[in-house]
């Protein structure tokens, strides 16, 4: 599948190519990151790969990254209405001031008017409220967010970081009311974090959101670069990463590096395949310092896991679930008295009950 296949974002007609270019990394003003220029070189080449999905936010490199993709589009004005620009609101900028980030009306749309100014366009594709804010109403973030798509400054909503919980409940609001709803949900997501499978990969499916895994090489770990030969040498390019460098990590790199090499292919193509294959998910985002890196992880597109090297890699981190997802089995079987539905069968005596007896 080319980068050009592109699908729709969940339940709207948004259409992205099958893999997002993360740009946190644009810019050195944190000390690491892509220069200005190969940042542009990796926009380039991306777009001529037929990618069409950039994804920032106000927060990232202080705001430098959403400015090189401005650039860019400043340089290239053809291209503008081409590309899904995507930003995200809630970082602050201003320390010290309490009102220069988080979810309020003021924040959102002085934040929004700051990232039209940097990206240097007069709307924003896809805009994402980066975490939840716990002070602000959530009524109060999605009546601010209806207003900037009425206005013509946004074009569609996104979400991420936030309890499925919280999301639910402000999709219904908006859906209530009238006001544009979330049709994105950005979370973090690859073999080795797996947890959004209790609660979120469920309710984005259930309520049509379409999928951006960030992260899906877990920082670097599942990039192919450290192994369990050279775990013990290997510096992790940021200190946090040296926590994933541990034997569970490493079976992972093992299993990912015989499929590779069976696809002739690399371990984050491999690793960047299996996050795609999931269900609900639209578009991933892969974040490319080098333009090396941007080119391997394209390549990912290209690889077909087959149903048995899925289960396998399933397998290997299948997270375990508290309650009530625990109790599922049990309720299938109560609910089905014991026969097969949809090909899951969940035999009461499985669980000690007869047929007739009460599992409490």
């Amino acid at each position: 599948m080319p980068l050009d296949h592109y699908v729709t974002l969940g339940r709207s007609g948004l259409r992205v190519s099958p893999l997002c270019l993360g740009a946190m990394t644009f810019g050195e003003d944190l000390g690491w990151g892509s220069s200005v220029e190969e940042s542009q070189q990796i926009i380039d080449r991306f777009i001529d790969l037929g990618g069409n999905f950039i994804d920032t936010a106000n927060f990232y490199t202080k705001g430098h990254s959403e400015k090189i993709i401005g650039d860019h589009v400043g340089r290239h004005p053809a291209r503008r209405d081409r590309l899904v620009i995507a930003t995200k609101f809630s970082g602050n900028l201003y320390p010290g001031d309490p009102n220069g980030g988080g979810s309020g009306r003021k924040s959102i749309v002085a934040a929004c008017e700051q990232s039209l100014r940097r990206l240097q366009t007069d709307y924003i594709d896809l805009y994402w409220l980066h975490n939840w804010d716990v002070h602000t109403p959530i009524e109060e973030t999605m009546a601010a967010l209806d207003d900037l798509v009425q206005a013509g400054k946004v074009r569609y909503l996104g979400v991420s970081d936030t309890p499925a919980w919280k999301i639910a409940e402000a999709n219904v609001i908006a859906r209530f009311r009238g006001w544009s709803a979330f049709i994105g949900l950005q979370i973090e997501y690859s073999l080795l974090e797996r947890t959004v499978e209790q609660e979120l990969v469920p309710m984005a499916l259930e309520l049509g959101l379409g999928i951006t895994p960030w992260s899906p090489l877990k920082s670097g770990a599942l990039s192919g670069k450290y192994t369990r030969k050279n775990g013990g040498e290997a510096k992790a390019d940021r200190a946090f990463l040296d926590a994933f460098l541990n034997e569970r990590t490493f079976t992972v790199v093992d299993a990912l590096e015989g499929i590779a090499r069976a696809h002739g292919s690399t371990v984050a193509r491999v690793a960047l395949s299996w996050v795609q294959a999931q269900p609900g998910v639209s578009s991933t985002i892969i974040g490319a310092r080098r333009l090396t890196q941007l080119e391997d992880n394209v390549g990912s597109i290209d690889v077909r896991l087959t149903p048995d090297e899925l289960s396998g890699l399933n397998a290997l981190t299948k997270p375990t679930f508290g309650f009530p997802q625990s109790m599922q089995p049990l309720f299938a079987a109560i609910h089905n008295g014991g026969t097969s539905v949809n090909g899951v069968y969940a035999p009461l005596s499985g669980f000690g009950i007869e047929k007739g007896g009460s599992p409490y």
